[in-house]
């Protein structure tokens, strides 16, 4: 049993050199991500502004314009970064930071789940409260719509809106910037191993 487990554990040691498939995997995961954010953000900078500024219905935060800019700028520039692997370790820190920013000015308070659900360690009162609404909305939808063509791909939830994604992307970049961008898939790579060859 014990040579058994030590030849795995040499295989699993060679896997090593193929440290491509990791960060391009997540590097391909994140590039649609961060592009959808920031090209929504892009074609509706003005609404994104407002909101950024306004304290009322919205973040509140200082130098909405800037703030806008900043944030828009990190989700564009930085995927398409990360998708040719070129600074991706730079490409993280923005969208990193955008991560924090957006955990916990816009998802704290909804606290841990991006979708409600009874079944999660962190569900709440409000998960109760959503999960009925999500049946009755069912039931209405049951008796007068086309149920099942309205679920034929998947079933109905009710977001909770907390910051689970957000940290799952702040999870995932962080282990991009550790990663870099990876061998031979990157741009990264080809530089770097052009200018160490002078």
């Amino acid at each position: 049993m014990k040579n058994l487990l030590i030849k795995v554990q040499n295989l699993m040691d060679k896997t090593q050199q193929l440290n491509l498939i990791a960060p391009l995997a997540l590097r391909l995961y994140l590039f649609p991500v961060f592009w959808v954010a920031g090209m929504h953000k892009l074609t509706t900078f003005d609404d994104i502004v407002m909101w950024f500024g306004n304290a009322e219905w919205g973040l509140g935060l200082p130098f909405p314009i800037v703030m806008a800019a900043l944030a828009t700028a990190a989700e564009v520039v930085g995927s398409v970064f990360i998708l040719m692997g070129f600074a991706t370790r730079w490409a993280t820190i923005p969208l990193m930071f955008t991560m924090i920013v957006a955990a916990v000015s816009v998802h704290w308070q909804h606290g841990w789940q991006a979708v409600h659900d009874l079944m999660s360690p962190w569900a709440n009162a409000k998960s109760e409260g959503a999960i009925e609404r999500l049946d009755k909305a069912k039931e209405i939808l049951q008796e007068y719509g086309n149920y099942e063509w309205l679920t034929e791909h998947g079933n109905f939830i009710v977001s909770n809106n907390g910051i689970e994604w957000a940290v799952t992307y702040f999870i995932m970049l962080l282990a991009l910037f550790f990663l870099g961008g990876g061998k031979f898939v990157s741009l990264d790579y080809w530089i770097r191993r052009r200018c160490m060859s002078k």
